[in-house]
């Protein structure tokens, strides 16, 4: 099964806040892009975005270019589905991230939270940050969540690889500078916890 079929399913048989990652609001991700993003007018791009709330409180906040890419038909349309009008204001692109053709330079922030561990073979990470590199500004900002070392080995029935800050950023390269890293314990909707990794890097 592709990654666009698997999580069709996926997002075709689950709500929205019963899947394992689902949190009402992601308050590190929103403090992260806060500080990286120089003003509401700031390219922003939320990779995997799906039928996370970050779309929601970003426009809640007062920014005015957001983009969410997501391999999922089914996980874009309940966010549209959600914000009703506020969706106009919104560009959606569904694509698989590592064979999106993004345009060059056009973003001043790169989020994504839960889909660079699903990447468990080297071609799909290098093409992953290829496109990072190509769509991202020189200055700009790119904050990318995984699983931590202690993080769940699996997830969504699909292996993941765990990172540590050392090893996610190595990833990258020196072109990408690390400018701080943290962990988040997230509790689940059923009651148990994953652990988050979270690096921010500035594109040098």
């Amino acid at each position: 099964m592709d990654a666009k079929t698997h999580w069709e399913k996926v997002y075709a048989t689950k709500a929205p806040e019963t899947v394992s990652w689902y949190r009402p609001h992601l308050e590190t991700s929103l403090a992260l892009i806060e500080r990286a993003a120089a003003g509401y007018s700031a390219f922003i791009i939320d990779v995997g975005g799906g039928e996370s709330t970050l779309v929601d409180d970003l426009l809640a906040r007062g920014h005015e270019n957001i983009t969410v890419l997501d391999v999922s038909q089914i996980a874009i349309d309940v966010t549209k589905k959600r914000l009703g009008l506020a969706a106009e204001q919104v560009q959606w692109l569904v694509a698989d991230v590592t064979r999106a053709e993004l345009s060059n330079r056009a973003y001043d922030v790169w989020h994504d939270r839960a889909v660079f561990h699903f990447l468990t073979e080297p071609d799909q990470r290098a093409a992953y940050v290829r496109n990072v590199a190509r769509s991202v500004k020189r200055d700009g900002h790119v904050i990318v969540s995984t699983f931590g070392p202690e993080g769940p080995m699996k997830c969504s029935g699909l292996d993941v690889v765990r990172y540590d800050a050392d090893s996610l950023h190595d990833q990258f390269g020196a072109h990408f500078r690390l400018v701080e890293s943290s962990k988040e314990l997230h509790c689940t909707p059923f009651g148990t916890t994953q652990q988050f990794l979270y690096c921010y890097c500035k594109v040098e």
